[in-house]
């Protein structure tokens, strides 16, 4: 990436990796390489997306980074890959935690509580070009490369932009069910106060887990099902007096898949489904952490442009000042 070094990320990497990982496994390690250090690689493997092979080329090219990764020689590309093949989701979830500690540390005291969404996207399993399959499928008349994709369903914080909680499966499949689970994943990190999500977790179940166990307000349109069909409860709310003002910052969610696709990867590589889970989750942690690196430029993300030049300029001189620049 060229917004952002790498020595600022890689530090702030291992930084977190140290706090939530052991130096060794056990006390037979051969301790050339420390736990956090490979965690930290692994990172910046989703960071710049690179391959493993890439890795260690890049590794042995860059003598700066190696010194801020704290390593006296550089690892095989098959020391990397086993350790992927070693790292758990729990890791990674308490890796996650840690970043989302850091970030709500910058929060003002006495806030509300966070509004966060709901929502799935899916990640490519290979680096094939997009436009080669468009083009296959379209004019060749032939089907499609893969039948399954890799789903990475995410919980965020709207206000300020960084993920909660994740999960990653196989698609196509309909997470409704999953909705509790990785909210509560969410609530373990944070206080919620509002849920927004889109009609694929409509459910009363969905509701009343929300409004009953977190004590918060849940938006979700009630469109599934005919219309004829008599519904109750709080989708009959949801489908008499739909509160739009409110649901409307659930696009903001859309906002962050484009810049984690735009600025880290749209893929999840790996032969074995289990790999694939391991890079998707890999993917969120890097994204966490790059916003991490961010925190003290702008408030939230905007595909706007020139929207970071005009929060950095409200914030120098203020926004009646900017006003009066802009005219």
């Amino acid at each position: 990436m060229a917004e952002v070094g790498l020595l600022p990320f890689a530090r702030i990497a291992l930084q977190v990796a140290q706090a939530v990982l052991p130096r060794y496994r056990s006390r037979f390690s051969k301790h050339q390489f420390n736990q956090p250090q490979l965690l930290a690689v692994l990172c910046l493997m989703r960071y710049e997306d690179w391959t493993f092979r890439e890795a260690e080329v890049r590794l042995g090219e860059h003598r700066e980074l190696r010194q801020a990764l704290g390593l006296k020689s550089v690892p095989d590309f098959t020391t990397l890959y086993r350790f992927l093949q070693r790292l758990d989701d729990v890791t990674i979830d308490r890796a996650v935690g840690e970043t989302v500690r850091r970030l709500r540390g910058t929060r003002r005291k006495g806030r509300r509580r966070a509004r966060v969404a709901v929502d799935a996207t899916g990640l490519a399993q290979g680096a094939v070009s997009t436009f080669f399959v468009r083009r296959m499928h379209h004019h060749g008349q032939k089907p499609l490369p893969w039948r399954h994709w890799l789903k990475w369903v995410v919980v965020v914080d709207l206000d300020q932009q960084f993920l909660l909680s994740q999960i990653a499966r196989r698609g196509p499949w309909n997470d409704c069910a999953n909705l509790p689970a990785v909210i509560e994943m969410a609530s373990q990190q944070t206080r919620i106060g509002l849920v927004l999500a889109d009609a694929e977790f409509d459910s009363e179940r969905n509701h009343t887990y929300i409004r009953q166990q977190l004590g918060a307000q849940s938006v979700i349109p009630a469109k599934r099902g005919k219309k004829t069909w008599r519904i109750h409860g709080v989708r009959a709310q949801m489908r008499r007096a739909f509160p739009r003002r409110v649901y409307r910052r659930r696009a903001l969610i859309e906002s962050l898949f484009s810049s984690v696709k735009r600025k880290l990867s749209a893929r999840a590589p790996g032969r074995s489904l289990r790999t694939q889970k391991r890079q998707a989750l890999l993917l969120g942690l890097s994204f966490n952490l790059y916003r991490l690196r961010h925190r003290y430029r702008f408030s939230r993300m905007s595909t706007e442009p020139g929207y970071v030049y005009k929060v950095q300029l409200a914030r120098r001189i203020g926004p009646r000042q900017e006003a009066a620049v802009e005219n």
